[in-house]
């Protein structure tokens, strides 16, 4: 073994210049020595060190693409339904401040790299939901876009030209951000009894990414206000995720509502009248509501070979 290990030393000790900078850069001069060129893992300092970087980068390469599904779904389906638009923009001045405040107090990248691209990403869903949401009035929603972009933009151009101490008490604000940036969308998937679009992808992600975060924070920030955002964020993503089992296959009213219009249109008119009877009944069940209803009986009929759906007499 120990021959082994000489051997790869002797590798690792001529790795080319550009390669080791960019070690040195991450984990610093001593831990490089000790973990790239002297495959030296007895300090646990520098192995927690080194995870911690990994980890990081990981993070920041996974929140790169970790709302593509969610966008993609949207796109998709032209449907928005069971996404909240408030708890989008909540997280993402939440994404933005911590983008701010950990970019003006000079954190590695490698710790908060993924809120510029979650950001983003938020900013598009957010646009992506009042785009493709129930809106009676075209004309409206194109001035709700407007109104939206034109927030982002103010909100961005704000955070950057703020002073460090400014930021530091929004950074502080990000934990009722974080709070109330889940809890509509928390409640809009318990009220209807479905996540609707809501990736699961996405959610996983998040999960996953919060778990890491709150370690590579502890290991290079040592920041307990960014540490305690990151924590929240993770109990609340983990509600989510919860919801996303109980509820799992489930559709929203409003999905289910524009499955059965098209249904509906190719439906001769017998089965168009017994599938509104069964939406209806659907909706006061779902709404906890009591209501009585006469059976359904099928009559063949003598005249023509046509069959109706009608109402059994008392």
């Amino acid at each position: 073994m120990d021959a082994i290990i000489e051997k790869l030393t002797l590798i690792t000790q001529k790795f080319p210049a550009p390669i080791r900078e960019l070690g040195v850069s991450l984990i610093e001069e001593k831990c490089y020595g000790k973990l790239i060129e002297q495959l030296d893992f007895s300090d646990i300092e520098c192995v927690k060190l080194a995870l911690s970087k990994g980890l990081g980068i990981g993070i920041v390469v996974g929140g790169s693409i970790v709302k593509v599904p969610q966008i993609a779904l949207i796109l998709r389906t032209q449907d928005s339904a069971g996404l909240s638009l408030p708890s989008y923009v909540l997280e993402t001045l939440s994404y933005l401040i911590t983008l701010f405040y950990s970019y003006r107090n000079s954190f590695p990248f490698s710790t908060y790299g993924e809120n510029l691209f979650l950001g983003i990403q938020d900013i598009v869903v957010s646009l992506l939901i009042l785009l493709h949401g129930e809106s009676p009035n075209p004309s409206r929603r194109t001035g709700d876009l407007g109104l939206l972009t034109a927030f982002f933009i103010a909100s961005i151009s704000a955070l950057y030209s703020m002073s460090i101490e400014n930021l530091a008490y929004l950074q502080l604000a990000t934990l009722p951000l974080s709070l109330f940036s889940k809890i509509p969308q928390i409640t809009a998937n318990h009220k209807a009894k479905s996540t609707g679009q809501l990736s699961a992808f996405a959610v996983l992600s998040q999960i996953v990414g919060c778990i890491a975060r709150v370690y590579t924070t502890s290991t290079e920030v040592g920041d307990s206000v960014v540490q305690a955002g990151f924590g929240l964020a993770l109990f609340l993503n983990l509600i989510l995720g919860i919801q996303m089992m109980l509820y799992w296959g489930s559709a929203p009213p409003a999905a289910t509502k524009k499955v059965a219009a098209v249904e509906k249109k190719k439906a001769t008119p017998a089965e168009a009248e017994l599938m509104d009877e069964t939406l209806s009944q659907e909706y006061f069940l779902s709404n906890g509501r009591q209501r009585r209803s006469r059976p359904m009986q099928r009559v063949d009929h003598a005249e023509g070979s046509s069959r109706k759906w009608e109402r059994k007499v008392d």
